[in-house]
């Protein structure tokens, strides 16, 4: 059989190449021409707003405040995402900071802006006047000394909540199921220590509360383990109930008190951001002690972090309510004129792969417990003050500086215990695992 010439071998190497450089070609020219496409669909959207802004300073009534105006723009394009991107003005910008020390005059919540532009409380903090007036994760804040909280930003919210402690603020509450009723909070000096009611409920089982998850809350952590250790603890509540989380690197941290081997705790992802894993060490102090975890519609972000990892690598039992779903990270970008944007630009994932973010339209997220026990608000409030005594009186070396004075009502012996369901459910199960070990 007679091979190809040369030169007809040249020829079709040729014809090769011209057509792959077409072919080349063609797809950067298709996606210029979409880059185009897209770039020239922004500016005509962008050619809107200018054109809104230009009508608003030649012929409104008035003269306007142009800078005002283009804050409210950025503020409600913001608005239009998620709860928790925002734009912030430079005071506000300058404002926002994680507290992991001191303490301020305030109610005691964690607050976030709803869908509806309602403020929304994540979580009442234990030992504040808003936990000890039973203020519930949900309730809505619509008013603040009378005038409306409707699409107040969570800044101006915080600004107008906070002040000099002694001083009182009144709110109106809206509690789903009973109509708006106003409270009147004495601002007290809000005190910062996350690891409280620290016990041994039994001579095996220990128990504490995190509170909330700062940059000094590892440090607390590893007193309370080391202190319930030297009393003979071999099993342990971690009650993450209502903790709004916090700081990434600290629920990463305390999953590595209790997880080794190198697993996985927790990763993010985003559109323009590639999947990240969070690890834990090669070994971990207190990988072998049994454990239960509680939460409750109040346990976001951080705590929802801890409890996924502990769930997802069979490392503890979770017990209570579906959590609150808050599963999003969020970038903080610096703008012109020291205004910044904090915004979405991440999600949490478990290590099984599920967001904890809530789908608002699905009605689904969060972490579901291995153990789901239901606790009506009526029972939650009373729980709130009947806790504030207990954790007083048993955190003998907790600071007393700005703890609140046990009121006579709460602390009556006379009056009948309100059970805690989802505490007792978690006992018995680690006394019944003691019984089977043995």
């Amino acid at each position: 059989m007679a091979r190809p010439s040369g030169g007809k071998m040249f020829k079709k190497k040729k014809m090769f190449f011209a057509v792959l450089v077409f072919c080349l070609v063609s797809i950067s020219l298709l996606k210029f021409e979409t880059i185009k496409a897209a770039s020239d669909d922004i500016y005509g959207q962008i050619k809107v707003l200018s054109q809104i802004l230009v009508y608003v300073r030649e012929s409104y009534v008035e003269e306007p405040d142009m800078k005002k105006l283009i804050y409210g723009a950025a503020d409600g394009m913001m608005r239009t995402l998620d709860p928790y991107s925002q734009f912030m003005e430079p005071q506000e910008a300058k404002e926002m900071k994680v507290h992991t020390e001191g303490h301020f005059g305030g109610l005691g919540i964690r607050i976030m802006s709803s869908k509806e532009g309602w403020i929304t409380v994540v979580t009442p903090l234990p030992g504040t006047p808003a936990w000890r007036m039973g203020i519930l994760p949900e309730d809505k804040i619509m008013k603040i000394e009378g005038e409306s909280a409707k699409d107040l930003s969570i800044d101006k919210a915080v600004e107008k909540l906070r002040g000099k402690p002694g001083t009182k603020v009144t709110i109106t509450v809206f509690r789903e199921g009973i109509d708006p009723f106003d409270l009147t909070v004495i601002r007290e000096d809000i005190p910062l220590i996350t690891v409280t009611g620290i016990k041994m409920l039994t001579d095996l089982i220990g128990y504490f509360r995190i509170t909330e998850m700062n940059a000094k809350t590892i440090e607390e952590l590893d007193k309370a383990l080391s202190n319930l250790s030297t009393q003979g603890m071999k099993s342990l509540i971690l009650d993450l109930r209502n903790d709004p989380g916090g700081l990434l690197t600290t629920a990463i941290d305390i999953c590595k008190r209790f997880i080794g081997d190198n697993k996985l705790i927790v990763y993010t992802q985003g559109r323009k951001f590639p999947k990240h894993e969070y690890r834990a060490d090669s070994t971990a102090k207190y990988s072998e002690i049994p454990m239960v975890i509680l939460i409750n519609k109040g346990s976001a972000s951080g705590s929802e972090i801890v409890a996924g990892c502990m769930q997802d690598n069979k490392r503890a039992i979770i017990i209570g309510m579906q959590s609150f779903g808050k599963g999003s990270v969020q970038s903080l970008l610096p703008l012109e004129g020291e205004a910044s944007l904090r915004l979405t630009t991440q999600k949490y994932y478990t290590p099984s792969g599920k967001s904890i973010h809530k789908d608002e339209e699905k009605k689904i997220g969060g972490i579901t417990p291995d153990i789901v026990i239901e606790v009506p608000k009526e029972t939650e409030i009373a729980l709130q003050k009947q806790e504030l005594d207990i954790d007083i009186a048993t955190a003998k070396d907790r600071s007393k500086k700005f703890d609140v004075k046990t009121s006579t009502d709460i602390a009556d012996a006379t009056k009948q215990k309100v059970k805690d369901e989802i505490l007792e459910r978690a006992i018995q199960i680690l006394q019944v695992r003691d019984l089977l070990t043995k």
